[in-house]
């Protein structure tokens, strides 16, 4: 997953809010969170070694002392993947013709080394006003988040109108794995079934002093498709070079690419962000912004705004090399070389059109282009709803008054993928904030700041609480 897109804007331009740093000591309900946070984030959730299904029975666990019964816990686990799987908890409304609200998560994290982390990936840190460590944010906050607000409206006796789910799932974190989110929506598409679902992906970003710069809804994403550049030939003794080289020729497909620019796009949802938050920049970015929206093609404008690359991450599909292999010998001629390329497509685009593009971008017939693994099919961005924008905004507006809320288009992947094609449009809600440098998401030394996860934690528990009463 990638937390939400952490836009630059004119910071001064903002009204005031006070800083997230770490405020009171911790209330009694926050620590006794904090102690399921800290069991499911020290459970090794990693592809190689770790296991979803032993953190999906320990949140079950949770569910099920604090009054779930059996019946309303669904683990599963497909037979050839018996450590990827996942937990779905029901708390059934009164209402049986309401429909139901999907609360989302994966358990699954990045991989981790422990000598290249300062601290230990697997233990939770406290220390400085932030949690450290793997999954942290991405995205044991928010799963953490969900079994938590189930377990205290459990206590509570909280008996809501719709039917609130729960699904845990494994594999967002990497292509081509078994993927949790997918099953369920392939094999058990009524146990989920939900009018809509809030997922990871959306979230606010601060300043480098802590200050809040704008708070943001995911509404749709970007599809990520990974190509195949690839070179074959004959090859040879290094001492009779040849022009037709096989590194030569994929050398030039990678400046050919490297070159290309995609056509500026813009959905409902980045022509609503950027109307949001033009007033938020310099003369010089409103100006580029008001032109860009009135003529895509306009390039000085585009130029403009691409100076950032947060920007360049939204405004169009991206592609950009990630891997390369080529040669087998010091002293030969290579009979082979490959390059992975990493595209970022544009809701709307499909990957045959991508791959097209970079044929006809590259112009070489040599260079094979060919799709790897397929993560998901093209899937189309969940509508700007109301009844579901409405009351996060409220909210939101209510909890950090004066900070922009903005809805956003994810230049990452989430599980919502999976689901909005199904029918249940899934949305980023998180009430969280990251930092500009990404709080070492998917890198080293990830982190969360304490109190921006116990806040998160109070934002979405009484956010489900409107949705779970609300009319259809």
């Amino acid at each position: 997953m990638l937390r939400t897109l952490a836009v630059s804007v004119a910071l001064g331009a903002l009204l005031g809010s006070s800083a997230l740093a770490q405020g009171a000591a911790p209330r009694p309900d926050q620590l006794e969170y904090r102690a399921l946070y800290k069991e499911l984030v020290e459970t090794n959730t990693t592809l190689s070694a770790g296991s979803c299904t032993l953190a999906a029975e320990r949140m079950a666990a949770h569910l099920k002392a604090a009054g779930f019964p059996d019946t309303d816990l669904h683990p599963f686990a497909a037979p050839d993947h018996p450590k990827e799987g996942g937990l779905v908890a029901i708390l059934p409304g009164r209402d049986p013709k309401a429909k139901a609200v999907l609360m989302l998560a994966h358990l699954d994290v990045v991989e981790a080394k422990r000598e290249d982390w300062t601290r230990d990936p697997f233990t939770l840190v406290e220390e400085n006003g932030n949690f450290y460590a793997r999954g942290a944010a991405d995205d044991k906050a928010m799963a953490s988040i969900w079994v938590d607000t189930l377990v205290r409206y459990k206590k509570e006796g909280f008996k809501p109108r719709r039917t609130l789910k729960m699904a845990l799932t494994c594999g967002e974190e990497t292509n081509g794995a078994f993927n949790g989110a997918e099953y369920l929506a392939k094999n058990k598409r009524d146990l989920i079934d939900a009018a809509f679902a809030v997922n990871e992906g959306g979230g606010g970003l601060v300043d480098a002093n802590g200050k809040p710069v704008f708070q943001g809804i995911q509404v749709g994403e970007k599809l990520s498709q990974n190509f195949t550049l690839e070179v074959t030939n004959p090859g040879g003794h290094s001492s009779r070079p040849l022009p037709d080289n096989a590194i030569y020729h994929l050398a030039n497909a990678l400046v050919k690419i490297q070159g290309y620019r995609f056509p500026v796009m813009f959905s409902d949802t980045t022509r609503d962000f950027y109307a949001r938050m033009a007033k938020t920049r310099t003369p010089e970015e409103q100006a580029a912004i008001a032109a860009l929206l009135k003529n895509p093609r306009d390039e000085g404008a585009r130029a403009i705004l691409e100076k950032d690359p947060d920007n360049n991450a939204i405004l169009h599909t991206n592609c950009v090399a990630t891997m390369l292999d080529a040669g087998h010998a010091t002293n030969a001629l290579p009979q082979r070389a490959r390059a992975n390329i990493n595209c970022r497509i544009f809701p709307g685009t499909s990957a045959a059109d991508v791959q097209a593009t970079l044929e006809q971008a590259i112009g070489d017939p040599k260079v094979k282009v060919s799709v790897r693994e397929i993560r998901n099919a093209v899937s189309p961005p969940p509508p700007l709803d109301p009844k579901v924008l409405g009351p996060a905004e409220k909210l939101a507006a209510e909890m950090w008054p004066g900070v922009p809320q903005v809805r956003e288009m994810s230049a990452g992947a989430t599980d919502g993928a999976f689901l909005t094609p199904v029918g249940i449009p899934t949305y980023g809600i998180s009430g969280d904030f990251g930092d500009p440098d990404g709080d070492g998401v998917h890198g080293l030394n990830e982190r969360i700041r304490v109190k921006v996860l116990y806040d998160s934690r109070d934002y979405l528990y009484r956010l489900m609480k409107i949705y779970a009463d609300q009319a259809d």
